[in-house]
């Protein structure tokens, strides 16, 4: 193998980031639909504590990008985090209730996707992209 297979660009780069853009924003969009629409449902509805479901909520945010298109790692990390703040500091003026401990939650949910997404990333796809790139260079 040589240097420059390592230095060439990954197969359908441009693919890969405007699919995991996407599905991140469609995951944003579901997580503002949950947290800032008022609901008129007993809070336990949904099965689990809510620090979970924070939790889980953004981790599934920044997954699909630290997985698919690792470069936006720089940007989806404060993003996210920026977007906890957010939800917080907009759920009191909707009926809602903004809960530091809910930032919590979606922070270390953050950076719980964007460990599992890297580690991912490093383990399948960046192994099958230099397949790829070796099986046509």
């Amino acid at each position: 193998m040589t240097a420059d297979t390592y230095n060439a660009p990954f197969p359908y780069a441009r693919l890969r980031r405007t699919i995991s853009i996407s599905v991140t924003l469609t995951v944003a969009a579901i997580i503002a639909a949950l947290t800032l629409l008022p609901i008129n449902l007993p809070t336990s509805s949904a099965p689990g504590p809510d620090k979970v479901h924070h939790l889980i909520a953004f981790a599934a945010l920044t997954f699909p990008c630290a997985v698919i298109y690792r470069r936006a790692v720089r940007w989806i990390a404060p993003s996210a985090l920026l977007y906890g703040i957010l939800i917080e500091l907009i759920q009191p003026h909707v009926g809602r209730q903004g809960e530091l401990a809910d930032f919590y939650a979606d922070a270390l949910g953050a950076m719980l996707g964007l460990g599992l997404g890297l580690a991912a990333n490093s383990l399948l796809v960046r192994p099958l992209a230099r397949r790829y790139l070796n099986q046509y260079a």
